[in-house]
């Protein structure tokens, strides 16, 4: 609206000069103004856009410690342990003078979204008595040429300032997202403002000496660390790669007992259980599960989060909010069918994995079946890999026993069913046996749809001999909209 009206605007006073210079006036004294006024506003904007970093940079700044410690940090026992003896560089200085040592100038944190990385460094700067000042890589990243460099030059000193305002010894210069400031140079050739920034980082970075009042460390967070520049991650600069990973089941449930203080639990309720069926979620996923399932107790006015309300928000996490579409007749019984042939099959390739199924929609679902595992798994063999291929085709599988024909809803479980015959061929599994990363085309299709067939002839011989469970499974889940996985097995056990 605002650049239409500013179009409109210049367009009449283009015509009013156009005008007035065919009536005679003599116009230039309009000219020689209308470019004054045009300096100066490229001027005023020039400034405001440098001078913005500084209100960034002060709102990012604190001067008191952050109240967070390691022990509020959940799952990442290693990397705790790592950064705290990088931090101990800080703590100790006079052991480090005494001794010679350089100083470590900068810890890169590397892990997926939601692993805890900024909660390290704030645990870092209470670790420390530090002051922490926080920034994003895009604050750096500017189209006027020497904004980049200058915002560093300022984060560094300002990081210095503080400190001695606040009389600390130490202070903590933290970057998230460091890979949009940090990487590679010569990839933005048209717009070498990237490679000024970084040239200036490493500068300021090789600054860092020991002998400094204020001891210096420079703590960056990414999840794509195969963007930074070489430069950048060298000895003397980001001495220390620290991996916060996602955490395994002992350390989902650490983080489910953090996030679960302050909040009643109903004696039904089994966070380990929680855990077990949580393979893959991030901390901050599992903050949310404990977040969700009290917002559902408060829905349904309980006192206490039960077992159902923690099912409920796994469920929602993963998968969305319920929908309120409402699928046709033929449709719901089709549904039932796919989702039963999931279950029999999951059953059968591995007993007891089936935590869940249900005929209700949630996010692109229209239904599904969720697994659980005992243990956190890594490693597969081959068997294991195909048993997850025909736990992917039973739900096509099992609507073309009943109705003659698959339909659309087997999408996802076919592009499934794919990424893991890939996995099969390229870690040596297949009839291929060793193959190059560069597989012709035609025979990697070929191949995958040789092995996702063989599976399919597996799962549709067993699903016609027990097209009962079928039968029964559907008729449940049409009256009840949803089993879990004990009421699944129950019903299996008694039709066998």
């Amino acid at each position: 609206m605002k650049l239409a009206l500013k179009e409109v605007l210049l367009g009449t006073a283009l015509a009013i000069l156009v005008f007035l210079a065919v009536r005679g006036f003599d116009i230039t004294p309009l000219i020689l103004i209308a470019a004054m006024v045009l300096v100066l506003k490229f001027t005023v904007d020039n400034r405001s856009q440098s001078s913005r970093f500084d209100v960034i940079e002060r709102k990012g700044v604190s001067t008191t410690i952050p109240q967070v410690a390691f022990s509020d940090i959940g799952g990442q026992d290693v990397a705790k342990r790592e950064f705290k003896e990088a931090l101990d560089f800080i703590r100790l200085d006079q052991e480090v003078r005494a001794l010679g040592i350089r100083p470590l100038k900068g810890i890169l944190l590397v892990g997926p979204p939601g692993t805890g990385k900024t909660l390290m460094a704030k645990a870092a700067a209470n670790y420390t008595n530090s002051v922490f000042i926080a920034a994003s890589g895009s604050q750096f990243v500017e189209m006027y040429a020497g904004v980049g460099a200058k915002r560093v030059r300022q984060l560094f000193k300002k990081a210095y300032s503080e400190a001695e305002k606040a009389g600390k010894q130490a202070a903590i210069i933290f970057i998230d997202e460091i890979d949009v400031l940090g990487a590679k140079r010569g990839k933005n050739v048209s717009h070498m403002e990237y490679d000024q920034t970084l040239n200036e980082l490493l500068t300021q970075i090789d600054g860092i000496t020991v002998n400094q009042n204020i001891r210096l460390l420079v703590v960056g967070a990414t999840n794509r660390a195969d963007l930074l520049d070489s430069a950048l991650l060298r000895p003397g600069r980001f001495d220390r790669i620290v991996k916060v990973d996602l955490p395994d089941r002992r350390g989902r449930l650490q983080i489910l007992k953090i996030h679960a203080k302050g909040k009643p639990l109903a004696d039904d309720v089994d966070l380990d259980k929680v855990a077990q069926s949580t393979f893959g979620f991030s901390g901050a996923h599992l903050e949310s599960i404990m977040n969700e399932a009290a917002i559902q107790a408060l829905r349904c006015r309980r006192q206490q989060i039960t077992n159902e309300d923690l099912r409920e928000a796994v469920e929602k996490v993963m998968l969305g909010e319920r929908l309120e579409r409402t699928p046709t007749e033929q449709e719901r019984i089709r549904i039932a069918y796919h989702e039963a042939g999931h279950a029999v099959i999951s059953e059968k390739v591995n007993a007891g994995s089936v935590a869940s199924v249900t005929i209700v929609s949630r996010g692109n679902a229209l239904g599904y079946m969720r697994q659980h595992e005992e243990d956190d798994r890594y490693l597969y063999t081959k068997d294991e890999l195909l048993g997850r291929i025909q736990v992917c085709m039973a739900g096509a599988m099992a609507e073309e026993l009943v109705f003659g024909q698959r339909s659309t809803g087997s999408l996802g479980d076919i592009e499934q069913a794919e990424k893991i015959a890939k996995k099969v061929i390229y870690s040596g599994l297949s009839d291929l046996g060793v193959v190059s990363s560069e597989l012709p085309t035609m025979t990697l299709s070929r191949t995958i749809n040789q092995i996702i067939q063989e599976q399919e002839c597996i799962v549709r011989e067993y699903l016609a001999a027990n097209v009962n469970k079928l039968h029964i499974l559907a008729e449940v889940l049409l009256e009840q909209e949803k089993l879990s996985g004990q009421e699944l097995r129950r019903i299996l056990h008694q039709s066998a």
